[in-house]
Order: structure tokens, then sequence, then C-alpha cells
């Protein structure tokens, strides 16, 4: 086995999941990772080259080392990506957004590095799914994150009616996400299919300067005019009791 003290480290390394810049979201530690590393898995290289680039200007482009992960890669090209890191290197994990291996093809190279004995370091940064929650007033001491509903109607109807079942059930918030420009179908079908009085927080755009944020019920939601489309979206269901505000009175 390899000697620990002799191997790479595995930085979890998160990104802004808009175009605001990137230390008005990202911690200076965020910055020194990037500059110290230069071998990076990422889920697609032009966006990785452009974050790198915004994040530290200085960095030589021509010194970087990426290996793409995302729906295309193979196993064979997958399993040696961590070979860097038993040579000593660091490799600086990316996502497309938010936080790496959360919601996210990264998990498999973390997993990968705990079976070799790789240390994994995650960094501070944005996530869609936590902010989403800590702004939406919901149930944060219980909750689950679902991921993306199916995209067939039938089968994603009876996937919302259950996820209200869950909530309540298992007195717990339900968050799920769509592909953006889905976000208005998923809208307009959860208004049709989810009880008026079940509370429900939609949390667009986030730390961008178009952000929305809103909790309501669902009959309240019939008479806001919103639009989603092509908007990053979090989804809240929740018919919790803590998701009651007359639980305050």
């Amino acid at each position: 086995m390899s000697d620990p003290s002799k191997l790479g480290t595995l930085f979890l390394i998160p990104c802004g999941l808009g175009d605001t810049p990137s230390l008005e979201v990202l911690p200076l530690s965020v910055r020194k990772t990037i500059d110290s590393c230069s071998h990076f898995v990422v889920e697609h290289e032009k966006t990785a080259r452009a974050f790198i680039k915004k994040t530290s200007p200085n960095k030589n482009q021509q010194e970087l080392v990426l290996y793409p992960l995302n729906k295309f890669s193979t196993f064979e090209e997958v399993k040696n990506y961590l070979n860097p890191a038993l040579e000593g290197h660091s490799i600086g994990l990316i996502s497309d957004a938010g936080c790496p291996a959360v919601a996210d093809p990264g998990a498999l190279i973390v997993q990968m590095a705990h079976q070799k004995g790789i240390e994994v370091k995650p960094l501070v940064g944005p996530s869609s799914i936590l902010l989403a929650l800590m702004a939406s007033g919901l149930n944060g001491q219980n909750f689950c994150f679902h991921g993306y509903l199916p995209i067939e109607k039938g089968q994603r109807k009876k996937a919302l009616k259950k996820l209200e079942q869950q909530s309540q059930l298992q007195q717990q918030a339900q968050i799920f996400i769509e592909t953006p420009y889905r976000n208005n179908a998923l809208y307009k079908e959860i208004l049709q299919i989810a009880n008026p009085e079940t509370m429900l927080c939609v949390a667009c755009d986030l730390t961008l300067t178009t952000e929305f944020t809103r909790t309501k019920r669902i009959r309240e939601w019939k008479n806001t005019a919103v639009d989603f489309h092509k908007r990053p979206a979090i989804f809240i269901l929740d018919c919790s009791e803590l998701s009651s505000y007359t639980f305050f009175v």
C-alpha cells in the first residue's frame, strides 16, 4: 500500500452558480488551491478552463492537465485519473456549477480516492441545494434530496404525489431539481397535483443578481405570475408540521 505521506490530495473545488465574480462567493482558499494544482478532473474542459482563468487569472493555462468526467466518460478512462495523486501530485475536482460530487458525477472519483488511500479535502463554496433550503423557511431539520424527477408525465405525476406523501409521513422537506428549460412545465404540474395547503419553495439564480426565492402555499402560487424558464432552480415541497406558519402562534 502507498505511503499516505507521499500521496497527493484530492481537493473538491466548488465553483460559482453563474457569472458572479468568483471571489464574491468563494473563499480565498479556493484560489490558493487552484494555484497549487496542475491536474484537475472536470465535468467539461471549456467550462473548467473559464472558471480557472476567472478565479486565478495568473494561472498558466498551458500547464493544466484536465481529465473529463461526464456521461461520455468510460471506466477505462476514469480508472487512471488518480494516478498523479499516487505519484505525489494533488488533484482538483471541479463541477460545472456548485459543489462537486453532489448531484454530480464527481462522486465516483471521491469513492476511488478513498479506496486508494488518497486524502479527500472538500473546500467551502456555494451549494444551491443548501442555499435554497436555508432561504426557504421550510424543514431544515429533516429533508431529502431526490435529484431529477422522471421526465415522462405519468411517472412524474406519481413521483410528485409520492413526495407529498413522504413529506407528511416522514415530516420531511422534499428537494428536487429539473433541467432549466423544463422548469415551467414542472412548476405547472406541481400546481395541478399538489394539495392547496402544501408549501412550495422555488429558488432560482442563487447568488446571481437575478436571484429569486419565494415560499408560499400551492393555492397562493396559483395567483403568482412567474417565469423560471432556463433559470437554474431548486424546488422544495413541504407539508410537514414545521412548514406551517401556525406552528409559532
